[in-house]
């Protein structure tokens, strides 16, 4: 276990004082200030933050953020909301995409048609590229 410090002096001078809510209780003999330690939680990477809120703006689900980045839709919905990302509006366009190495999306970029009549984006995920690409929704 790392040292503890004292939030209220910096203090690494601590003696265990009991359990308060199932948590280790500390005073400081320092200052005499009564702490406990955060709970040691599952702390994701920012980066995985950052790409679901991408995806999320571009109109990928939560299940499938979920799919893509191996993080809880629930994690994903909890960010959405801490930073206030707004839902993009409903249009007549429609992301798919599509998970390519980098010889894959090279090929796509070689052929003209791929480029016409969509909208396009890449984002680096690990290893390999996430192209996003709107089409129009066809109708009949």
């Amino acid at each position: 276990m790392s040292q503890l410090h004292c939030p209220k002096c910096e203090s690494t001078e601590a003696t265990k004082s009991g359990i308060v809510g199932g948590r280790q209780r500390y005073k400081c003999k320092n200052c005499g200030y009564h702490f406990s330690v955060a709970k040691a939680g599952k702390e994701i990477n920012s980066y995985y933050v950052i790409k679901a809120l991408q995806l999320f703006v571009e109109g990928v689900s939560y299940r499938e953020i979920e799919r893509l980045l191996g993080v809880s839709h629930v994690s994903v919905m909890n960010w959405v909301k801490k930073y206030g990302v707004k839902a993009p509006r409903q249009t007549e366009y429609h992301p798919t995409y599509k998970i390519l190495n980098q010889k894959e999306l090279t090929d796509f970029f070689l052929k003209p048609e791929n480029l016409k009549e969509a909208g396009l984006i890449v984002t680096e995920l690990g290893d390999k590229y996430m192209m996003i690409r709107w089409e129009r929704f066809r109708q009949g």
